[in-house]
């Protein structure tokens, strides 16, 4: 069974140019970040146009979903939303 995260958002629509780093800095302006990643393609190394961020609690979290959905970054209207967790291989 798969379960949203709670701390950890999935995010689409990102600039291809966007990396980690400046991912982290506009989130970090309003709320603690523990992780950001940008995905890449493996043979290219550009964005595949969505990553992940997880924040310091699910306060946060929420608040980032709430005011930072459909915001605008270099041109692009982003999406966020909950990440779901992968089930363990046990």
């Amino acid at each position: 069974m798969t379960q949203k995260s709670e701390k950890k958002l999935f995010i689409a629509n990102l600039p291809w140019s966007l990396r980690w780093k400046d991912l982290k800095e506009i989130f970090e302006e309003y709320w603690e970040v523990l992780y950001a990643k940008v995905i890449l393609d493996r043979e290219t190394k550009k964005s595949k146009w969505f990553g992940f961020i997880e924040f310091a609690d699910a306060e946060a979290a929420k608040k980032a979903v709430d005011e930072m959905n459909e915001a605008e970054i270099n041109g692009r209207a982003i999406k966020l939303d909950f990440a779901v967790e992968k089930p363990s291989k046990e």
